[in-house]
């Protein structure tokens, strides 16, 4: 099992920036693939950034160029560095984990682009 716990989450002004964490439970050099997702209000949970294990990268469209998905391997966190915000960009975050064949999630940190 994995367990993920996110922070960072907040309220932030149209062009603010943000940084999300995402601590797991055991090496994530064990996990296949670890990303980040999320929700606004009424939509379908999506995909905003991803990474390997072998530190491969890939974002959505949508925020290519503003996000940036890293990680920490000594201290087993994955971080989304947010900037240039939109209100649109507003949503709760989740984080992902892909383990031996298992998709695990964090419960998710609460993201507000606003004025």
């Amino acid at each position: 099992q994995v367990q993920l716990v996110e922070s960072g989450g907040g309220l932030v002004q149209p062009g603010g920036s943000l940084r999300l964490s995402c601590a797991a439970s055991r090496t994530i050099f064990s996990i296949y693939s670890m990303g980040w997702y999320r929700q606004a209000p009424g939509k379908q949970r999506e995909l905003v950034a991803a990474i390997t294990s072998g530190g491969k990268t890939n974002y959505a469209e949508y925020v290519e160029g503003r996000f940036t998905i890293s990680r920490d391997i000594a201290k087993n966190t994955v971080y989304l560095q947010m900037n240039s915000l939109k209100p649109e960009d507003t949503a709760v975050y989740y984080c992902n984990a892909a383990y031996f064949g298992h998709v695990y999630w964090g419960q998710g940190t609460q993201v507000t682009v606003s004025s």
